[in-house]
Formats: structure tokens, sequence, C-alpha cells
């Protein structure tokens, strides 16, 4: 199995001797997390669990839906769900110093689901996970959009970034 690994905007494809067979080839994928040395193999992490995956940014006017994504991810975290926010400044709203991000989401807004570090989440330079999240469903026309993937890695269902978390609720109950 190839596993690709993307860090410091360089991505490597190295021989994977895990056994995620289930796992889709999208998600066996490995990236930092924001303002930190640790990095997250999706198919490790997460593999055979549904997920809310979504792009952020931390100057973004919809910022304060960290507080609902957060509520998502106390409710459902311990019923499998696993809720990953990707920084990106695609839409020009990030901020420039991952510390700084990092403050806005963990110190600002009480952040405890997995962050990772800021990637580019549109066209060319989009990394894998939002690249097949574009090709399943559409790439995200701005910050906060959210995708509702099922424990295979299909996209149920995409929302963009005036439709708030609590809004998702009833989606996830049904893929619980």
């Amino acid at each position: 199995m190839l596993r690709t690994i993307v860090s410091l905007g360089v991505m490597l494809v190295c021989l994977s001797t895990g056994a995620q067979g289930s796992c889709p080839q999208y998600l066996d994928t490995t990236m930092r997390k924001l303002h930190s040395t640790e990095s997250v193999n999706f198919c490790d992490s997460f593999s055979g669990q549904p997920l809310l995956i979504v792009n952020t940014a931390s100057y973004c006017g919809f910022k304060g839906q960290f507080r609902g994504l957060e509520s998502l991810h106390k409710t459902y975290g311990g019923r499998g769900l696993a809720v990953i926010g990707f920084a990106s400044d695609s839409f020009n709203q990030e901020a420039s110093d991952e510390e700084k991000a990092a403050d806005v989401c963990f110190k600002n807004f009480g952040v405890t689901f997995t962050m990772m570090a800021t990637t580019s989440v549109v066209g060319e330079d989009a990394n894998p996970v939002f690249s097949e999240l574009g090709q399943q469903s559409q790439p995200p026309g701005w910050n906060f959009n959210k995708y509702l993937v099922d424990k295979e890695g299909n996209v149920l269902k995409h929302y963009k970034s005036s439709v708030s978390p609590a809004k998702l609720r009833s989606d996830i109950e049904k893929i619980l």
C-alpha cells in the first residue's frame, strides 16, 4: 500500500506497512497537526469512523462555528464521529503565523478536536484529502465548508459555510 505524507508543503509517497486494508487511499495520508511537530495518518487514527471534515480560517467571519464544531465533537466523539479541521489560507483569511492560528482555535474557542496545520484545500495544490472531497462532492467555495464522510470514506453530504454545525446533528445521528 502506498502512503502519502504531506509536511511543510512537501508530499512524500512511501510504502506503508500498516493494516488499513479497508481505508480509502486518499485517507492514507499523513499530515502535521496545527502548531505541532506531531503528525496524524488518517487511516491509522480514524479508519472505520465517520468523519466531519472542515476547512477553517482564523480570520473568517464564520470562525464562531468553531464552538459548534467543538460541541459536535464532544457530543458525538464518544459514539465514533471524528471531527477534523484543516486550517487553510486558500481564501486568504488564515493567520500567517501558525501560533496565532492555534491561539484562535485552542485558546479563543477551546477546540479539542483534531486540527491540521495550514494547507491548501482548493485547486491543483489542494491536499489529498480535499482533492478527493472535491471530486466526490464539490470543492469548498469558502472557509468552513463541511463534509460528512461515512466509515468507508464516501462523502455523504457537503455543507456550505453558512450552514451552522448544529444543523448537521440529524445527519450525524443517521450515520452513527
